[in-house]
């Protein structure tokens, strides 16, 4: 099986097919490669791209000109996050369709939930 929730100590050892119940305040906020952008990854396969995680978006901080290579969801939990074409607020969600491309900006920080069928192609860096 090739899907994980990396850092959770209470999955070793479990069988293919049993549930992965996850304790998110034990899963460590990690360092993104964008300043002030930390995330806990609750549910990923590196062979496929599929992700579920939280991101902390620090007052200010900005994830570059990227494209989202595949559908990508995100529920905004705290915050506010805002691009060209307008923000999602605490409580509301937004789906962007594959091929869509944008800057992203959390100008008060924000906490929400992304779930990616495969990662975003950042068009400054990954050309």
């Amino acid at each position: 099986m090739t899907t994980t929730t990396p850092d959770a100590a209470n999955h070793i050892g479990l069988a293919d097919l049993a549930s992965r119940y996850v304790d998110v305040e034990s899963l460590p906020w990690k360092k993104t490669r964008f300043d002030g952008v930390e995330t806990k990854v609750l549910m990923e396969d590196k062979e496929t791209g599929l992700l579920t995680a939280l991101f902390k978006w620090a007052p200010g901080s900005e994830l570059p000109f990227h494209e989202h290579v595949e559908i990508e969801q995100t529920f905004v939990l705290e915050g506010r996050l805002v691009d060209e074409e307008g923000e999602v607020t605490a409580g509301n969600f937004v789906w962007r369709p594959a091929g869509s491309r944008h800057v992203a900006r959390a100008p008060d920080g924000a906490l929400l939930i992304g779930f990616f069928l495969k990662p975003n192609l950042f068009l400054d860096q990954d050309r």
